[in-house]
């Protein structure tokens, strides 16, 4: 099979994918090697019954929380920040009291920078965790989209209803609470609101021109295509309306397109944004699910064990979201189902349609 052939197959079963299933309404894939020479951008599905196009911006969740782990990094190697410091170097004293409480003892001091980039903290998470009684504040989020949310109170909601796993450093458990902690912390290091740190950072210097942080930024290029809906299964969110997505800030409240995620990984690859030696400390790899471990703000899944062919490292997202890499491969693939219930689909498909037919395809 020649490269073209391959491409359109991969196509196909992206566009028969999005007709088969009633769940699924507009997806995005990039696939993109330097070494063999491809560069597949493709979408299927509609937005509002227009067709979906491959450079449509989206909302990207979680994938967003490598920008922040990324500038955090940026600013240890200005000599700004240490990783192992104390959080509570950085945070108002309000924000931190209580933060931690666990079986009757207060961590709250022994949380250090690298707790929250790693997801080691303990700290609750907002986002997936349930209060023992009243809603859990997605419930809120959802059902009163035009209160926006600051990162202060989705972490003071976390304090008030939630309560910490283990002590800082013991295990590994996702933790939205912490990335909004993190954008706090780059924002009294730089003296700058988050949103304009990201843009100063990442989205200006690398020509990120249609990237920007949700109800927070514009981009500094607005395209022809709207903002691609997301579905929490049959319900239907328009991102731009659903001013409480403020609430998700750092830790994922980026829209994107496939494009400029490319550009974002192809520098974080080269170290053109930061150093080998630094990717190298945020690539300390800690298991946090059967085949998927956690670093620094980055993922790593490894889809077949004892082999490194399908191993590949960069995020993912609660909305079926990836932006990836491939080294054994020498392969970027890049995408989003926009539909919670493909969290995990998402990567199956990745899997099954796209990787097993370019390692097939170049072997070496």
């Amino acid at each position: 099979m020649n490269k073209a052939a391959m491409q359109r197959e991969i196509e196909q079963q992206l566009e028969r994918k999005a007709a088969s299933d009633h769940k699924l309404h507009n997806v995005y894939l990039l696939v993109h090697s330097d070494k063999h020479d491809i560069h597949w951008p493709m979408a299927a599905g509609a937005i509002d019954e227009v067709p979906a196009h491959p450079n449509q911006p989206y909302h990207t969740a979680s994938v967003g929380k490598t920008f922040t782990s990324v500038i955090l990094a940026m600013l240890v190697e200005k000599g700004a920040a240490k990783f192992d410091d104390p959080i509570a170097n950085y945070l108002p004293p309000d924000l931190v009291r209580g933060l931690h409480v666990f079986k009757g003892q207060d961590y709250t001091s022994s949380i250090q920078i690298k707790h929250l980039l790693s997801n080691t903290s303990g700290i609750p998470d907002y986002f997936e965790d349930k209060p023992k009684q009243g809603k859990a504040l997605m419930e809120e989020i959802l059902e009163n989209p035009s209160r926006f949310w600051t990162p202060q109170e989705t972490i003071h909601w976390s304090k008030e209803h939630l309560s910490p796993h283990f002590p800082p450093g013991k295990k590994v458990r996702y933790t939205d609470t912490g990335y909004n902690l993190l954008g706090l912390i780059i924002e009294a290091i730089t003296s700058k609101p988050f949103y304009e740190v990201l843009h100063d950072y990442l989205f200006t210097p690398l020509k990120m021109d249609h990237t920007y942080l949700s109800h927070y930024s514009e981009p500094a290029v607005k395209t022809d295509h709207p903002v691609a809906n997301i579905y929490m299964d049959e319900l239907k969110i328009n991102v731009e309306e659903y001013r409480s997505f403020s609430s998700f800030y750092s830790g994922g409240q980026t829209v994107s397109t496939l494009e400029d995620q490319l550009l974002f990984m192809k520098a974080l690859v080269s170290h053109q944004i930061i150093q080998k030696e630094t990717l190298e400390t945020m690539k300390q790899w800690k298991r946090m699910w059967l085949g998927m471990d956690y670093g620094y703000g980055l993922m790593r899944t490894r889809l077949i064990p004892f082999t490194d062919k399908y191993t590949g490292w960069g995020h993912f997202g609660a909305s079926g979201t990836s932006m990836l890499y491939f080294p054994s491969l020498d392969v970027y693939i890049i995408g989003g189902f926009n539909q919670t219930a493909y969290r995990s689909k998402s990567m199956t498909f990745i899997f099954t349609h796209v990787l097993r037919k370019l390692a097939k395809h170049f072997p070496n």
